[in-house]
């Protein structure tokens, strides 16, 4: 008997996920909601009105859910056919911020376009990487209990953009992200977490070692330990490492645990 053929419109008019869609806008609600109590003092100081940060922040909402609404009419399977250019692409787009980005506060991570403003190149290929990790995870789907082709070899994919990322970069933040977010997929894929408590907390350990090392002999990303012990004496750097510190006692020294309300003004 012949095969069905696959109905790839049943994929476009699937109904859409209640619980996910609701979770979506509630948290893109109270984010907008944070950005105005967080933004309208500074906000109405330096331009005369509260709104001025919100404003943008609220144009930028509905952009991305004009988004989210046409890619959810995009057959997910279609970008299993590009995941290999999309790996290339991330790589490529990670590797040219070195060299035509803008400098800012000391790292690399932007890009200036007219007239868009700035972005971070490193936003986009998260997204490339988790299309090429869906696709890959999903044709090596067979080999993800063994060792080297289920949890090495994977890793090695991510060597590229995470080397980019952290010596060129400074992007470290960026590098977490993105590795927490492939470990999830490879487990949820069918890695062997047994391979991610011996060789994952391995590798975790020589990277932060090779952090430490690159730190002492060239000066390059000490100023993440910095932050990290910060907290020891906040006040020998008030308004630096210390900064973001000292405002979290004063934020709680002067709204308790659960803040000083809604403030727009």
């Amino acid at each position: 008997m012949a095969k069905p053929e696959k109905n790839v419109a049943k994929t476009k008019n699937k109904p859409v996920d209640f619980t996910l869609c609701i979770t979506v806008l509630l948290l893109l609600a109270l984010g907008i909601i944070m950005v105005l109590s967080a933004s309208s003092p500074s906000a109405l100081s330096d331009y005369g009105d509260s709104y001025t940060y919100v404003s943008k922040q609220a144009l930028a909402a509905v952009i991305g859910l004009i988004g989210m609404f046409i890619i959810s009419k995009i057959d997910y399977h279609i970008y299993k056919s590009f995941y290999k250019l999309a790996y290339i692409g991330s790589v490529l787009l990670l590797a040219i911020v070195p060299i035509i980005g803008d400098d800012i506060n000391g790292a690399k991570r932007w890009i200036y376009i007219q007239p868009f403003g700035s972005f971070q190149p490193s936003e986009l290929a998260k997204i490339g990487l988790i299309v090429f990790y869906a696709a890959y995870l999903a044709n090596h789907r067979d080999e993800l209990k063994t060792t080297w082709k289920g949890f090495v070899k994977p890793f090695l994919w991510l060597v590229p953009p995470i080397l980019i990322l952290v010596i060129f970069q400074d992007h470290l933040s960026a590098s977490i992200v993105i590795l927490a977010v492939i470990s999830a997929m490879m487990v949820i894929a069918g890695t062997r977490l047994r391979d991610f408590f011996t060789l994952g907390v391995g590798a975790a350990g020589a990277g932060v070692g090779a952090l430490v090392l690159m730190a002492q002999l060239t000066g390059k990303g000490g100023f993440r330990f910095d932050r990290i012990t910060s907290f020891l004496d906040p006040w020998a750097d008030q308004t630096g490492d210390g900064w973001q510190v000292i405002q979290s006692l004063y934020a709680i020294g002067s709204g308790g645990l659960f803040g000083a309300g809604l403030r727009t003004e």
